[in-house]
Order: C-alpha cells, then sequence, then structure tokens
C-alpha cells in the first residue's frame, strides 16, 4: 500500500478532476467512501433529480473550504492536502468500508484529524478505482489553527505498513528518503501514448548511470553521455566554474515542442553534479594491471582479462561487507557501477538478467550511511577495465570468465542484503536479494556450457583419480549439510582439481584454500562456487576448451615454490581493494 502525498491551493479543482472521467476515462463509479463527519455531499452518489452533480460538487467544496475562508488571511495558500493510497496489484479488492477505515487512520496519523479531537480539520476519501482512494483535506482546523503536520509522509508509511499487517495484505519495506523518484502518472501516460516502454527519466536514469560506471574524469562522463544519444546542457558560473548539468532524450518534447530536461537530482539523489563529481575524485580510477597484462605474452581476450580481474576484486568486496563496517557503503557504490559494466558488455544471452540485477542494485547503493574512508578505486578500476575491454563473445574463455563473474557477485550481493539488514534498511536489504537472483539467472545461462564441458571431462577420467578427488572434495568441506549437497555431481569440480594437478598445484591445498575464502552457507550450489574459486587461484582458464595453462606459462615468471600447505602460490589475479587497514582484508588464504 503506497501513499503518495501532495499540496495544493485548489479544493473544486481537485474535486472535479477526482469526479471526472479521469485523463484516460480511467475514473469509473466515482464516489465517497469516508469523511470528516460522515454526512458529506457526494456528487457521485447523490442521484436526486432535482440536483445537478455539478451542483453537489460545489456544495462539498464550500464545506471543505469553510474553514479556510474563516481564517482569511491566516490561511495558507497552498490548504489542500492530497493523499492517494494505492494497494499492491496483487493485494484482494478492499471494500468501501474498509477504504474508509484506511482514510480515517491516515488522517489521525498524519494529525490532520486526531481521534476525539471536535476540530479536527476536514476531509474526503474518494474512490474512483477498484485499487485506491484519493484523501483531500483542507489544512485548516476548527479552532482556525493550522494542523502540526511534520514528517506527514513518514507517519502515512507508517501507518500503511501497520494497515498492511492488519488487514492481510501484502507488505511493503518501508523507506527512508534515499529512493530515486518515480515517474508521475503524466509521465507514464505519455510514455504509453508514444509507445516507449519506460519513461524518459527511467530511461535518462540508467543512460546516466550507466555513462558513470568506471568513468575516469568529469569530461569522460560528459563524452559518454553524448556517446548514448543523450542531449546534455551544462550550466556554469559566472566564473566558469560548471555548477550543474541536465540531460533530455531526443525527441522528448512538452506541450510547447520544448525538450524535456532533467537535473540529476530528480534523476536519483546520487546523480547529482556535486555527488558525482565527488564520486570521481574520491575514486578515480586507474588502469587495472594483471600479471598476464604485464608480461605482454597473454593468450587471454581483454574481456576475459578484465572480468578475472573483477572477480578477485569482488571476493575482496564481499570480505568488506561481511566485516560489518560502515566504509563497505562506498564499495556498494562501485559494485552498482561493476554491475552496469558487465550489464553493457555482456554477450545477449545473459544481458537481460545483468540489466535487470544493475537495475535493481541501484536501489542499494543508496542509503544514508555514509563512509570516511571511500576509496573505491579498484572496484571502479575494475569497471573501467570491463568497458574499455569491450563486449564478451559469450563463448570460449570470454563466456566462462562471465560466469566465474557473476558466480562471485551473487555472493556479493547476498553480503550487501545482510549488511544492509543489520542496518535496518528493508528496500535496499530486498533491492540486494532481488539482484542476487537475477544474477542467479544470468550465471545459469553464463555458466551452462563450460559447466556441462567439465562435467564431460570428470565423467572422462579413469575412475580411480576420479573417486580420489571425490574422496579430497568430501574431507575438505567443513559441514555435513555442505557435503551432502557437493556430492550431488562432483564431476566438474573433480575435472578442475586434475587440471589444476597438471599445473603443479596441490589439489588438496587449493580446495581448502577456495573454501577458507569465504562462507558457503549462501552459495546456491556449493560444486559450481568451488569451481569457479579454484580456476580463478590456480589461473586456469575459465572455459575448459582453452589451453590449460602450468603456472608461469606466458607470463615470464618462474614457477611459484610450494608454501607451507604444499599448494603453490598462484599469481593475484587483480589489484588490492583500496581501503584503509584493519578493514582492508584480504580474503583467508
Amino acid at each position: 500500500m503506497v501513499p503518495k502525498i501532495r499540496r495544493g491551493s485548489r479544493t473544486h479543482g481537485l474535486l472535479v478532476y477526482l469526479y471526472g472521467p479521469g485523463k484516460r476515462d480511467e475514473h469509473t463509479d466515482p464516489h465517497l467512501v469516508g469523511s470528516w463527519d460522515g454526512f458529506a455531499p457526494d456528487p457521485g452518489r447523490d442521484t436526486s433529480p432535482d440536483l445537478d452533480p455539478k451542483v453537489t460538487l460545489a456544495r462539498l467544496a464550500a464545506a471543505l473550504d469553510l474553514r479556510v475562508k474563516q481564517a482569511g488571511t491566516k490561511a495558507s495558500a497552498e490548504h489542500v492536502w492530497h493523499c492517494s493510497v494505492r494497494a499492491d496489484p496483487g493485494d484482494r479488492t478492499l471494500t468501501d468500508a474498509e477504504w474508509n477505515t484506511v482514510a480515517r487512520r491516515l488522517v489521525q496519523a498524519v494529525n490532520l484529524a486526531p481521534d476525539g479531537d471536535p476540530d479536527g480539520c476536514r476531509w474526503v476519501a474518494v474512490r474512483h478505482a477498484d485499487d485506491h482512494i484519493h484523501i483531500l483535506a483542507t489544512m485548516v482546523r476548527g479552532d482556525l489553527r493550522r494542523p502540526r503536520m511534520n514528517y506527514d509522509f513518514k507517519k502515512a508509511q507508517a501507518e500503511c505498513r501497520r494497515i498492511e499487517q492488519e488487514m492481510g495484505l501484502r507488505q511493503l519495506k518501508p523507506g527512508d528518503g534515499t529512493g530515486a523518484k518515480t515517474p508521475t502518472s503524466a509521465e507514464r501516460f505519455k510514455a504509453e501514448r508514444t509507445g516507449r516502454p519506460e519513461t524518459p527519466r527511467e530511461t535518462l536514469r540508467e543512460a546516466v548511470r550507466q555513462a558513470v560506471a568506471g568513468a575516469a574524469s568529469e569530461a569522460e562522463f560528459f563524452t559518454r553521455l553524448r556517446e548514448a544519444g543523450l542531449r546534455v546542457k551544462l550550466r556554469h558560473a559566472p566564473s566558469g566554474d560548471l555548477l550543474g548539468y541536465t540531460v533530455a532524450l531526443p525527441g522528448d518534447r512538452n506541450r510547447d515542442r520544448e525538450p524535456v530536461w532533467f537535473a540529476g537530482s530528480t534523476l536519483a539523489p546520487d546523480l547529482s553534479y556535486p555527488k558525482i563529481q565527488r564520486r570521481l575524485a574520491h575514486g578515480t580510477a586507474d588502469a587495472v594491471t594483471t600479471p598476464e597484462a604485464d608480461s605482454g605474452r597473454s593468450d587471454w581476450s581483454r574481456p576475459a582479462r578484465g572480468r578475472r580481474t573483477a572477480t578477485g576484486i569482488a571476493e575482496r568486496v564481499a570480505t568488506l561487507l561481511d566485516s560489518d563496517d560502515d566504509d563497505a557503503a562506498a564499495q556498494l557504490i562501485g559494485v552498482g557501477e561493476l554491475l552496469d559494466a558487465i550489464a553493457q558488455t555482456s554477450p545477449a544471452v545473459t544481458r537481460a538478467e545483468l540489466g535487470a540485477a544493475a537495475r535493481s542494485f541501484e536501489r542499494a547503493t543508496r542509503s544514508h550511511v555514509r563512509a570516511e574512508r571511500a576509496d573505491t578505486r579498484a572496484i571502479r578500476s575494475a569497471a573501467r577495465g570491463i568497458i574499455q575491454a569491450g563486449g564478451a563473445l559469450g563463448r570460449g574463455e570470454d563466456g566462462g570468465t562471465t560466469a566465474m563473474l557473476v558466480s562471485t557477485l551473487v555472493l556479493v550481493a547476498l553480503a550487501a542484503a545482510r549488511w544492509h539488514s543489520a542496518r535496518g534498511h528493508a528496500q535496499q536489504a530486498e533491492a540486494s536479494r532481488q539482484t542476487a537472483e537475477h544474477l542467479r539467472a544470468a550465471y545459469g545461462q553464463a555458466a551452462d556450457a563450460p559447466m556441462q564441458a567439465l562435467r564431460e571431462q570428470g565423467r572422462a577420467l579413469p575412475e580411480a583419480q576420479r573417486r580420489t578427488y571425490e574422496t579430497t572434495i568430501r574431507a575438505a568441506l567443513p559441514d555435513s549439510a555442505l557435503r551432502a549437497v557437493a556430492e550431488t555431481n562432483t564431476d566438474a569440480l573433480a575435472a578442475t582439481l586434475a587440471q589444476a594437478e597438471q599445473t603443479g598445484h596441490n589439489p588438496k591445498a587449493l580446495l581448502q584454500e577456495a573454501i577458507e575464502m569465504r562462507e558457503l552457507d549462501t552459495a546456491e550450489d556449493v560444486n559450481d562456487v568451488l569451481v569457479w574459486r579454484v580456476r580463478q587461484l590456480a589461473q586456469l582458464p575459465a572455459h575448459p576448451g582453452e589451453t590449460a595453462r602450468s603456472p608461469q606459462a606466458g607470463t615470464g615468471r618462474t614457477k611459484p615454490a610450494p608454501n607451507r600447505t604444499g599448494t603453490r602460490t598462484a599469481p593475484p589475479t587483480a589489484t588490492r581493494l583500496a581501503a584503509p587497514d584493519p578493514h582492508n582484508r584480504p580474503p583467508r588464504r
């Protein structure tokens, strides 16, 4: 149940709209479901042949405005309080009596008409559709004073949450004022009329978000906006300093045939120019290098290298989120940029789900928590590297590293949900969980071919060798429940351990290292998570069709010596996550 509050000055004009046909004849059977005294005239249901509905509507407007006229100049110019209350599409249809209860509770909650107060403000509730009502109140009390209505939106939201619970309706998550502004009804109707799948506000919000992902400078950000086909207008001070920006969609014009401009702050709170400026200044994206890129002899494509680098950084972000540190708030913004980057550059088979994941996580990047040490260089660099490398082909190493990265981002999204839940951020936690679901769907699409090939390789191993690896896997998993899940199909993991052993690694120690990187309880498929962790640690190709390399192959370095646990130390795969100690701890090794 969603309340939407506005202020106005024309009681009669609003009543004309509420009792009228609507902008597209969508209003049906407009009538009162409640009023301040229960006896207000109803232009919709007063059917006396001697009464013109327009006369009844004028009487109702006069009754509502009585105290406003009595107060004279003491009344505020914007004396009309208008609240639309809409039920969730999945809710049952409420009766008129139930909507009357909703209206009475809301005007009490916001202090318009407290229970038992004879001087409460006058109000009516009009219903002209099955799923919502409109409450109209005039903000002058019987004693001609203005009601105290501080934080009326928050109070209305809180009361709606209680009503949902008591009436058995879908319980929405309470907001905290950090969400992006939703499109207006006029914007939605215009989008439908012009055949757009979404409103210009939503299209622009996503385009601006994608333009800032991994951008190294303001100039690059504005260049990306123009390259995306947007109209961009910059606002400068007399001194020449840039003050802000506005964007518009080509072809989107108002009734005067002028472009409809949106400032960044009206698209989303974090897309205002000062906040983008601060993000670029505090987290300037540096060039991302990997051992393979340094050597100049890598046999992996640029998209594959970029995704491998991002996987290592994402693992470290998940660890920081699990540390319950408020400074992780900055990393959430970086995760949003990383999701935008892979959504723009991933193969067609996964692009829809990854785009949905990026849009969902956008809500999870904003809260009232502010990081004191907001260093996001590493993760913004990873996003930049992915965008600069271009799109993945969806097969071979490129497609395999997409699956590797997305598998890690599922755990990052779940860690973000826990981080937000611990702070009472209900909407952000729910957005993170929705992101994880979209990422799981994208992972299934990206991992289908490489995982199937790995399972076939595992089944082709000699029986004795395969049993040895199965024993190693069962012994390494610490929890019986995890062992039971992992035992369902260990072929892909066995094939991965066999390849790691061929390149000089100790499979038992390498598997233990992968398990200890971070928790596995939230993994939907323990085997798959371990496959990608082992392949990342051992620098194995993400796609089994690629040639496996020994740790020194193509890097120009000598083979690493075994460490105390017997495994050979794999070369690093990502830059260190830039954050002050002690919070910037790499995953346990």
